[in-house]
């Protein structure tokens, strides 16, 4: 059997580490070309000397004679920076390109693998946040597939998978609800970004795990829905799921609802990107609905977690909105994590730069790349930084 041959951008990082893993386990059917990472540098190491890609990216300045020396005892290419992520996305002979880049610098790679002609498992929702009308233009174009590693949209995907899109009434992504659940909007004033990382259902990154905290990860997966899925945002809805069994659902014009339900473990969504449409046995634990117990679902609380509707706002508006609330929530998310503003600041700026930054359609990556910089600019000022 001719082994997949796979692009990791975002290696060392909690979906790339994760993706490895399952590597790991079905050996006999992938084979790994492409590195990347931008931190966990001594992680990377030891991934170039299991696999010995053809060609490694490392992100910033980090000792780059350092790593051309290493790189070329494996005869790998060695490449940096955003320009050496492009470089690597678009390399020839890769058969899928896993994007486990977190933020907006995941849009470029993506264009170009897309580009490239190469199919894409996205788990880097900030690609189709800020760059979707272009993205899916591309995918079209280049006729690849882009399969999602997102539980909830990977849900979608399955429960989708070969029906009739004029069938499907409402999809419905499904959110744990966060370490924050049920809590009043006065009692997140001054919450702390330890306690915001406590997530209770899944181990993630920092910078997603406060966007669950906020509900701004789902405010980002509608938007992503919306593309990946070609379904209108007034036909996607959101319900809180605090036991994240059940990862998403569909509503078809009979009322029928399709689920797909496991066990959080974002193991099994990645390993369904990577082998789609088939099937084979993963790492995750079975789902054990007795010991489960019950499974409940509740409307989220917007007036508390106001960022869902920042982003039902910023895809309504369309053309650069998108990418503007999503610079503005980076930014925001990082002045948390660093101490510099509170839990409940972080949707008052975005809704601030989304008032302070004009829209523009989007004609190209020029003017997205535009839109972000002149968010971060606003944002950093309002920081004080």
């Amino acid at each position: 059997m001719k082994k997949k041959r796979l692009i990791i951008l975002g290696s060392t990082g909690s979906i790339g580490t994760q993706a490895v893993e399952v590597v790991q386990r079905h050996r006999d059917r992938f084979a790994v070309v492409g590195l990347a990472a931008n931190s966990r540098f001594d992680l990377l190491a030891r991934q170039i000397a299991e696999f010995r890609p053809a060609m490694v990216c490392a992100g910033g300045d980090h000792d780059r004679d350092g790593w051309r020396l290493a790189a070329r005892r494996c005869k790998a290419a060695v490449v940096f920076g955003p320009e050496g992520l492009v470089r690597l996305a678009a390399l020839r002979g890769a058969g899928l390109v896993i994007n486990a880049l977190v933020g907006a610098a995941g849009l470029e790679p993506t264009l170009a693998a897309v580009q490239a002609g190469h199919d894409v498992a996205l788990a880097n929702k900030e690609t189709l946040v800020a760059g979707g009308e272009l993205v899916m233009r591309a995918v079209r174009a280049h006729g690849v597939r882009l399969l999602p590693i997102d539980s909830e949209h990977a849900a979608l995907h399955q429960c989708l998978d070969g029906r009739d899109p004029s069938t499907v009434r409402r999809l419905v992504l499904t959110a744990s609800g966060g370490p924050f659940r049920g809590l009043a909007r006065h009692s997140l004033r001054a919450v702390t970004a330890r306690r915001a990382l406590r997530h209770p259902t899944w181990n993630m990154g920092q910078k997603v795990t406060i966007d669950s905290a906020t509900l701004m990860n789902k405010g980002l997966e509608m938007i992503e829905a919306h593309h990946l899925f070609g379904v209108p945002p007034s036909r996607i809805s959101v319900v809180v799921h605090p036991e994240s069994i059940v990862h998403s659902l569909v509503e078809f014009s009979d009322g029928s609802l399709l689920a797909q339900l496991s066990a959080p473990d974002m193991r099994l969504p990645i390993q369904y990107a990577l082998t789609w449409p088939e099937r084979l046995p993963s790492l995750a634990p079975p789902c054990d609905l007795a010991a489960v117990g019950r499974l409940t679902f509740h409307r989220p609380d917007r007036d508390t977690f106001a960022c869902l509707d920042l982003a039902y706002r910023a895809i309504t508006a369309g053309g650069t909105a998108p990418a503007v609330m999503n610079a503005a929530n980076e930014e925001a998310v990082r002045a948390f994590l660093e101490g510099r503003i509170g839990f409940l600041d972080i949707p008052r700026l975005i809704s601030l730069a989304m008032r302070a930054v004009p829209r523009r359609p989007v004609r190209g990556i020029s003017g997205i790349r535009s839109a972000d910089a002149r968010t971060r600019d606003f944002c950093r000022i309002q920081i004080g930084e």
